[in-house]
């Protein structure tokens, strides 16, 4: 029998170093005609050699997905930075664009891939808001090594979570900031829903691992969606054999809690932003997690808000105490940013955004707005 509670702490002990490691993730315009869906074909025709050394992949909708190689944060930002102003150069002479926000509202979902991974995903999760999930969102996910103290880490990111998720709400969309989030929100709870904070990080992964439903079987190369409700835990009675290791490693793939843990951090509640803001999003998020100090301030102000996920995601920055307890977030990260060796750009970056829209209790969704109603 596979050792689930094994397999959980194994996902809790990595590297100690803090590095940064982003995943970008663009819906793609065609510049003249936005409402017309981009095949995936053209726009891998149209990118360069990328500098950075950013790995390129698609998501199911043609959503454009640039990963960065972890790195120290100042070394990480100048890659990246490097590989996405190389695609957008690109793109733009074929006649293409980055989109700048987390959920695409001009075009209907379209599934490009057709993987069985896909094929079962979209009969799992079903329509709409599968659909929507696998072809129409775009996210940042950024990724942390666990340092000295993996649980502080751990606990920090839920804890930040719905003041990050408000102050880079990006997505408006039927009375949300992140329509992204609400699109994720109305997906099954067992594998979206944050993982529970009972104690021992470990013990409360290897619960949730359990108590999600099972996806799919993988037999004789085909991928079967499970559509009785079925747990992990039930794993044995569905495909007639004990899950092995692999089989729990890929459940894992298939779970999308705001935080995940892979031998590192997964922070993924962060609605995809322009190609100018994404380093600020990375940068603060970094700061918060791995610097003690701004952490301590942080994670004190959000404390009162932890909880308010939907809140975040539904009025963003307009809610006054999620504006405060960002207020004093930004405030750490961006003192916190030159000890970690950020450049100057990129702290006078961090400090901009605050003012334009953390101060202001605008989230970036609110120029989004405007723009959709200019």
């Amino acid at each position: 029998m596979t050792d689930v509670h094994g397999y959980a702490r194994d996902c809790f002990r990595g590297v100690t170093s803090d590095r940064l490691g982003v995943e970008l993730e663009f819906l793609v315009f065609d510049a003249e005609d936005p409402a017309l869906h981009v095949p995936i074909a053209r726009t891998a025709e149209a990118l360069p050699v990328l500098p950075g050394g950013s790995r390129v992949t698609f998501e199911p909708g043609g959503q454009l997905e640039l990963s960065a190689p972890p790195d120290v944060l100042p070394a990480a930002i100048a890659k990246l930075t490097a590989d996405v102003d190389a695609v957008r150069l690109a793109l733009a002479r074929a006649g293409l664009r980055l989109g700048g926000r987390g959920l695409d509202v001009l075009r209907p979902p379209l599934r490009q891939l057709r993987e069985p991974r896909y094929e079962a995903m979209d009969a799992f999760l079903g329509r709409p808001h599968g659909q929507a999930m696998m072809c129409s969102t775009a996210s940042i996910q950024v990724n942390l090594d666990f340092g000295e103290d993996p649980r502080a880490r751990w606990e920090r990111a839920h804890v930040l979570g719905p003041v990050l998720l408000a102050a880079f709400a990006n997505s408006p969309a039927d009375g949300w900031a992140s329509g992204r989030q609400a699109v994720w929100g109305r997906l099954d709870p067992s594998r979206t829903a944050p993982v529970a904070q009972n104690g021992d990080p470990a013990d409360d992964w290897a619960r949730y691992l359990l108590d999600a439903r099972l996806m799919l079987i993988r037999k004789d190369g085909r991928f079967l969606p499970v559509l009785d409700g079925s747990a992990f835990r039930d794993f044995a009675r569905v495909a007639g054999r004990p899950p092995a290791e692999d089989d729990l490693a890929y459940h894992a793939t298939t779970l999308f809690p705001p935080v995940r843990p892979r031998g590192w951090l997964e922070v993924r509640y962060l609605d995809a932003q322009g190609a100018g803001e994404w380093p600020v999003c990375a940068a603060v998020v970094h700061a918060l997690v791995t610097d003690d100090r701004a952490a301590g301030i942080a994670v004190e102000a959000a404390r009162p808000v932890a909880h308010r996920w939907a809140d975040a995601a539904r009025l963003g920055l307009a809610d006054p105490g999620l504006r405060r307890s960002a207020s004093a977030c930004f405030r750490a990260a961006a003192e916190a940013l030159p000890r970690l060796g950020a450049e100057p750009w990129l702290v006078a970056r961090v400090r901009a955004f605050a003012s334009r829209h953390i101060e202001s209790g605008r989230s970036p969704a609110a120029d989004q707005m405007e723009e959709m109603l200019a």
